[in-house]
């Protein structure tokens, strides 16, 4: 099928922000609701199962901002420290680093002289911007944002996790499957909705996140009840 110029929809924009939207909020749908579960099947009353929900969404949110945060700035320091490298040798040895691009370019498909003549040009407007996108594959698109990647999967992981601690308010009998029910069916949304987001097949996405859920879930419920006999 052919496109009118213009009328592509990209969804690679997305990608820094979405990722960690959608493991945050997974992580917090999954933990938080792990957590109730396994505690609400050792038959702890509503309170106890409560405060392990809340104490698991504020723990979760703090740690994914942290770890966030702290994972995209080696990132962005790797990339800074790629870029300064790359900086000097374009000072020093300039012709070396034309002829590097340009090899780059026919590595591609490019003839050599038309090559030669894109890398020159690239280079005239903007030499390290040329070599960080075509030799480090750094964009602006991709690049590391510490501080972006942070908030949203501390937000991501508050969203998600509010589900399973709010479930806890079920009656006490059916307590550990409401929240299991709740949990996989928010999971299985948040599937649906990153493929979505991303461009990618809905049903599979759904039931994938669906299948390996209930699994956790099951473990999660197993292990409580175990301890809760044996305490």
């Amino acid at each position: 099928m052919v496109h009118p110029i213009g009328s592509e929809h990209h969804r690679s924009q997305r990608a820094p922000w979405l990722r960690a939207a959608v493991l945050g909020a997974n992580d917090g749908i999954l933990s938080t609701a792990a957590v109730v579960v396994g505690v609400a099947a050792a038959r702890t009353g509503r309170n106890d199962v409560l405060i392990a929900g809340i104490a698991a969404l504020v723990a979760g949110a703090l740690s994914m901002a942290v770890g966030e945060y702290v994972s995209v700035s080696s990132q962005r320091d790797a990339e800074q420290a790629d870029l300064a490298v790359e900086a000097e040798a374009l000072r020093d040895h300039p012709r070396a680093e034309l002829h590097e691009l340009a090899r780059i370019y026919e590595e591609r498909g490019v003839e050599p002289d038309l090559a030669a003549l894109v890398a020159g040009q690239l280079m005239a407007k903007d030499e390290l911007g040329a070599h960080a996108r075509d030799e480090l594959g750094i964009t602006d698109l991709a690049t590391a944002r510490p501080v972006q990647a942070a908030w949203t999967s501390a937000l991501a992981f508050t969203c998600g996790a509010i589900w399973p601690v709010i479930a806890v308010f079920a009656p006490t009998s059916v307590r550990a499957w409401t929240v299991a029910v709740v949990t996989v069916a928010a999971l299985a949304v948040l599937g649906a909705i990153g493929a979505t987001l991303g461009g990618a097949a809905r049903g599979r996405a759904a039931a994938r996140t669906v299948v390996l859920s209930s699994t956790a879930l099951l473990i999660s419920y197993l292990i409580g009840t175990l301890v809760g006999n044996a305490v």
